[in-house]
């Protein structure tokens, strides 16, 4: 053996002989398809949906408790980084609920052919970066 790596291929078949193992293919090997984005996408907006609803509640517990810690929160909220969060939690919000729905579909059994589940990918992409936006010039407008 010319490396300590080939050791490690190297294992017994349930006769006794020596097999050498198969490599796995490395993970730059296999094409990010859009159907994978929007999985992980998916799990990601799972978590900011978690972080952001620490934010919210820690607005309602400054607005139960004082004044004063009621506009700390709101001048966090109302900062840079408070609106970027904002924004984060309102597209995470609508992409978790549009690609929700989109899985719910296929537990009823529909979508599961190639040309459907990219169509409702792009579906869900566009619906929830829709929502985001309309929701945010709604909100800007009457704020």
């Amino acid at each position: 053996m010319k490396d300590v790596r080939d050791a490690l291929m190297v294992a017994r078949a349930s006769d006794g002989r020596l097999v050498r193992r198969p490599l796995s293919p490395h993970l730059m090997d296999y094409r990010l398809d859009f159907t994978t984005v929007l999985s992980g996408l998916h799990r990601i907006t799972g978590l900011g949906l978690g972080i952001g609803t620490l934010l919210l509640t820690w607005w309602l517990v400054a607005a139960a408790t004082s004044a004063d810690a009621f506009a700390t929160v709101q001048g966090f909220i109302g900062s840079p980084i408070g609106l970027l969060m904002l924004f984060g939690w309102t597209f995470s919000l609508f992409f978790h609920l549009c690609n929700g729905i989109r899985h719910l579909a296929w537990d009823l059994g529909l979508g599961f052919e190639k040309a459907q589940y990219i169509a409702s990918g792009y579906v869900a992409a566009a619906a929830s970066v829709a929502l985001t936006v309309l929701v945010w010039i709604i909100g800007l407008v009457i704020w």
